[in-house]
């Protein structure tokens, strides 16, 4: 029962509200079936898959709230956990910022379901970890990866008559080549909703170059150098910097975009004029659910356009204080750039730093998005448009604001999953900084 129907699911959100005396009830559902193959050392260690379904209570009685969950369906299951919320909201403090349920909402269904991932089966779990090891064997080259594919309902209904219901898929791979001796690296990730668009035997040549090429990385001296970032690489850095257009930090001052009198940044140039970043639920290359956790309805938001700041997320509690209209919160993250290929950005780089991806990546300071992390599994000097030598990988302090002002060049936006969905460009960077370097590979 891990993926119900839209009236199976309704069926049992509507008891739970009924059984509900609150002043108000909100009952959410989900559900997913996730299936699993991890191979090391060009052998398969673990396959499964995981199915689970909850529900969530959530429930008032003025500003005192109480939530319970539960993963059984019948209706004495059903009458319990609504009692247990209701029992934990009497003996709740006050919520000073307490907001009641939505009221009943139109939502724009967004393209989040594809049946050929729904559909993935074992076999085809096995041979993609094949695709993966025999050709890292055949050139004595050790593989390490991991597939992820996942199907998924939402659903939720509140006491306001507020009713929502989608599917989704998803499927995320991962792999590290290494040489026998352990010092060359490589890796590839992929991030897709359709698994019908995925080629194992053709991203892991990717890693598998890498890895080969990357064999006695020279020293080279820490300091500022132009960087090509690649699409993973660079989203390692932004999706920390995403988690700040908030208009409630920004207000209270505890953002890159607060201002130093008070107040936000709306409106002024923050970035170089190329950037671009904006979230849309109905995107086709990254839909996310057209609603958000509160049962807001997303809309396509503008965050930064030209290089400045169009829009800050504001939360129901924040607007209702500010006097503005709260929006869905962004479930991805978007940015512009041109049609080039990494491989384009190397060729037009007289001298530089290629970065396949970063790592270990720390906040330092968050008034600054000031970052500190590691670059790895290939990292390469750039002369003359060509991959010269391998370098052994570096620490980074870095801001991606700071980065973003010091654009050569972006490139072709590509998915990656670092959490939250995201469209992100490979990059070309003046004086990315450096502070030390790493013995890792």
């Amino acid at each position: 029962m891990s993926i119900m129907t839209q009236d199976e699911a309704k069926t049992i959100l509507d008891k739970v509200v009924a059984l509900s005396t609150a002043d108000q009830c909100t009952a959410r559902l989900g559900g997913s079936i996730e299936g699993n193959i991890r191979f090391a050392l060009n052998n398969v260690s673990t396959s499964g898959v995981v199915s689970d379904t909850g529900l969530v209570v959530e429930v008032a009685f003025g500003k005192r709230v109480g939530t319970a969950t539960i993963n059984e369906f019948s209706d004495a299951a059903l009458a319990r956990v609504v009692k247990r919320a209701e029992d934990l909201a009497k003996l709740a403090p006050e919520n000073p910022e307490f907001m009641p349920a939505v009221d009943k909402q139109t939502y724009r269904p967004s393209n989040t379901f594809v049946e050929a991932t729904a559909a993935i089966t074992p076999g085809q779990r096995a041979e993609i970890a094949r695709a993966s090891i025999e050709p890292c064997k055949a050139q004595n080259l050790i593989a390490a990866g991991f597939l992820t594919d996942n199907q998924s309902f939402a659903a939720f209904a509140n006491s306001n008559g507020n009713f929502g219901y989608q599917r989704a898929t998803d499927m995320d791979y991962t792999c590290t080549v290494r040489t026998e001796d352990g010092q060359g690296s490589g890796w590839v990730g992929r991030s897709l909703q359709d698994v019908s668009d995925f080629n194992a035997a053709s991203d892991v040549n990717i890693a598998m170059r890498k890895a080969a090429a990357s064999v006695e990385a020279q020293a080279l001296e820490p300091g500022k150098y132009t960087v090509i970032l690649e699409p993973a690489a660079a989203a390692g850095l932004i999706s920390f910097m995403g988690g700040f257009f908030g208009a409630r930090q920004a207000d209270e001052g505890r953002s890159f975009l607060s201002k130093a009198g008070g107040g936000n940044k709306i409106g002024e140039q923050v970035y170089d004029p190329r950037v671009n970043l904006y979230a849309d639920p109905w995107d086709p290359d990254v839909p996310v659910l057209p609603w958000d956790g509160d049962g807001l309805p997303r809309e396509r938001m503008a965050l930064v356009e030209n290089g400045r700041i169009a829009n800050l997320n504001y939360s129901r509690f924040w607007a209702q204080k500010q006097g503005k209209t709260a929006m869905g919160q962004p479930g991805n993250l978007i940015m512009g750039g041109g049609t080039k290929s990494t491989s384009d950005l190397v060729r037009e780089t007289e001298r530089g730093i290629l970065v396949t991806r970063t790592w270990y990546i720390r906040m330092v300071d968050p008034q600054t998005v000031l970052l500190t992390g590691l670059t790895r599994d290939g990292t390469f000097y750039i002369e003359n448009g060509q991959l010269k030598y391998p370098l052994k990988n570096f620490r980074f302090n870095e801001s991606p604001v700071i980065m973003l002002n010091n654009i050569d060049e972006l490139g072709r936006p590509v998915r990656v999953g670092d959490g939250l969905p995201m469209m992100i460009p490979p990059m070309r960077l003046r004086d990315f900084t450096f502070t030390s370097l790493s013995d890792a590979v």
